[in-house]
């Protein structure tokens, strides 16, 4: 969504100038919290509770919803298909972001039964979807990253377990947002 969202900014725009910075859900929020940002791009799980309990609460406005799928090689074992079964997916080689403290493991289908099989961890979205492509393990991603998937790469929905649904949210602290913030803002949601 970003380059898309600087796009439509700049045209709309042009004096403002962003700069962005990649961060878990929790940095991110500390960094609002601190104001060394004024916006923050979050994802959240159904229930979608409140990110944190401190006070104020933040301010939040949904982007999107996106459905999560998984993407696997399309000559691989999953070639010429647009589904699977979760249970075909309990014994796969999966690639996945490193978990942490603060974050889940990232890239294996929430809620596969026993213990995933990962075969790499890598942090860069770009080098999962290569790994993928190159036929060396299954990944899961937000299906709104089908327009950017490199050649090789197909996405699967998974039958036999509830869809997992992820909500794009604009984050920011509370109160009246300065001009800028309420244009990044509209940038960000208008390109979803």
């Amino acid at each position: 969504m970003l380059p898309a969202a600087l796009a439509h900014l700049t045209a709309a725009d042009p004096q403002i100038t962003v700069t962005s910075s990649e961060g878990t859900t929790p940095t991110l929020i500390r960094a609002l919290r601190a104001g060394s940002l004024d916006l923050a791009v979050l994802t959240s799980r159904p229930p979608h509770r409140p990110f944190d309990g401190d006070s104020p609460r933040l301010h939040t406005e949904t982007v999107t919803d996106t459905e999560l799928v998984v993407a696997a090689s399309s000559t691989g074992e999953f070639a010429g298909r647009t589904t699977v079964h979760v249970d075909e997916l309990v014994d796969a080689a999966w690639i996945a972001t490193p978990s942490s403290d603060s974050e889940p493991l990232l890239g294996v289908w929430p809620g596969l039964p026993g213990r995933p099989r990962i075969v790499h961890s890598v942090r860069d979205w770009l080098a999962k979807l290569q790994l993928v492509a190159g036929g060396f393990g299954v990944t899961t991603v937000p299906s709104r990253l089908s327009p950017v998937l490199p050649p090789g790469v197909n996405l699967l929905r998974v039958d036999g377990a509830p869809p997992e649904i992820r909500r794009v949210l604009v984050a920011r602290l509370s109160g009246h947002p300065t001009p800028a913030i309420a244009a990044v803002t509209r940038a960000i949601t208008s390109t979803a």
